[in-house]
């Protein structure tokens, strides 16, 4: 099985579900059970989950501290991660580590404590994500949050569970023009 096929297999999988876990450090993980679907989970012959969707939802994260570490003893392939749910927890930022996830179409984060606009700036080296949400945090009372977002993160299709549209883009457009000054560029200064 190529790795193609295995990221288009695993795409079809469950999740890897720690909702409701009540967890409140990532090395909690390793000892606890996930949550079992309707459809059992896949595990590779080391009793790892062969899965591209993590879910740890509804716990008491304040942050993520030894993440990589974690997933990669619980995921065969952990850097396939498409699909990240970290909604109602108690995260004030978003973690960097969340942007060594290249695979990463679908982040969840609403519902948290983030307090800075411009964390969401981290995300924009992320290729594939396409659905984002950041409702519920504090960064949602900011003036321009939405055509912030957008701007910042100009290939997501879906934010807070909401469809982008092309009229979406045009304000966000407008909004940076107005709000956003372009950096100057720096003028070196020669010896006399």
């Amino acid at each position: 099985m190529s790795k193609r096929d295995h990221m288009d297999t695993a795409v079809q999988e469950p999740p890897l579900d720690y909702s409701f876990r009540s967890i409140h450090v990532i090395q909690d993980m390793v000892n606890e059970e996930p949550r079992t679907g309707l459809r059992p989970l896949k595990h590779s012959k080391s009793g790892k989950s062969v899965t591209q969707s993590l879910w740890l939802n509804n716990n008491v994260l304040n942050d993520l501290k030894d993440f990589n570490q974690v997933v990669s003893k619980l995921l065969v392939h952990p850097e396939n991660l498409a699909w990240i749910d970290l909604s109602f927890n108690d995260l004030t930022s978003i973690d960097p580590v969340l942007t060594t996830f290249f695979n990463l179409s679908v982040l969840y984060l609403h519902g948290n404590s983030i307090q800075h606009l411009g964390e969401v700036s981290k995300l924009a080296v992320l290729p594939r994500l396409r659905s984002l949400t950041l409702h519920g945090n504090p960064i949602e009372e900011e003036k321009g949050y939405r055509q912030y977002v957008l701007c910042t993160l100009p290939r997501i299709t879906t934010f807070d569970f909401s469809g982008v549209t092309k009229a979406d883009r045009t304000t966000a457009e407008v909004w940076k023009r107005m709000n956003i000054k372009p950096r100057k560029p720096r003028l070196k200064r020669t010896g006399l």
